[in-house]
């Protein structure tokens, strides 16, 4: 005989019916995203209304709250962002199409300045090496020298630049140097050009080829010719630089005169001075 049931009596299921308390939380879950988008939307629209600062703070305390709220919600996982390395700066390469091509071209020239300054270095030291090693391409040895050699780099200035393609910029850099060996003292070599081929990505420039080395031409000197100066004029140039001797001069259009003498600089070294004379 089956039992009548009290009403009064709490019903006691057998099998819990799971599927709909999952649909229900789900709904709750949907909805706190619901709420959270209105507030957040909300708060940005009163932040443009009114055009004041603090409001930015806000919206940043009214996020940081949705966040912890969506995150008690059971069974609702909320992984924090991935962390980014330190010192690490990446461009996408459509970013870098939108960069003023002469800042490309800068970037690319102080990069192939650099890499020569450090290939014609030969100090024996391991932070160079390490340095040269890491501004070369993977797979290229690098320069060796006999024991007791030094080279220390003058200078080093780009002199022309090519774009061979996107991104990809053949640099002329003009290096100058002095070599010793053993007990020897350094001697200048001849200026030499080394030209580069440097191309910009995500990471920034890098070297892709060893540098192909050229003598640099012997210029031909400019032919100047000079003429005799007046007095008065040769007596305000040497007031000017307190020259020692007028070597001549020539006079502008607008009637001034250009004049070249010697003059004793600070380290004591007399060398030939253009002065302009009104």
């Amino acid at each position: 005989m089956e039992q009548e049931r009290d009403p009064d009596r709490p019903e006691v299921y057998e099998r819990i019916p799971w599927e709909a308390l999952e649909k229900k939380k789900g709904d709750r879950q949907w909805m706190m995203f619901a709420v959270a988008g209105a507030v957040v939307l909300g708060a940005l629209a009163y932040s443009f209304v009114s055009n004041r600062p603090q409001t930015v703070a806000a919206v940043s305390d009214v996020v940081t709250t949705i966040t912890a709220a969506v995150a008690s919600l059971p069974n609702v996982a909320v992984e924090p962002p991935l962390p980014i390395p330190a010192n690490t700066v990446v461009v996408s390469e459509a970013d870098l199409y939108a960069i003023d091509p002469e800042r490309l071209i800068d970037q690319a020239v102080a990069h192939a300045e650099w890499f020569i300054a450090e290939y014609f270095t030969i100090d024996g030291s391991e932070q160079h090496a390490e340095t040269l090693a890491s501004l070369t391409p993977a797979g290229i040895p690098l320069p060796s020298a006999p024991e007791g050699t030094r080279v220390f780099v003058e200078s080093v200035s780009g002199i022309e630049v090519t774009e061979l393609e996107p991104l990809r910029y053949e640099v002329s850099v003009l290096v100058r140097y002095l070599l010793a060996r053993g007990e020897e003292v350094y001697m200048r070599q001849p200026p030499t050009v080394a030209k580069v081929e440097v191309v910009i990505g995500d990471s920034g420039p890098r070297v892709v080829l060893p540098p192909e080395i050229q003598s640099m031409p012997v210029p031909i000197p400019e032919q100047l010719v000079l003429g005799e100066v007046p007095d008065e004029v040769g007596q305000a140039a040497r007031a000017l630089l307190e020259a020692t001797e007028i070597v001549g001069g020539t006079q502008m259009a607008d009637g001034s005169w250009r004049v070249i003498v010697l003059a004793v600089g600070t380290d004591g070294v007399t060398r030939p001075v253009s002065v302009l004379v009104p």
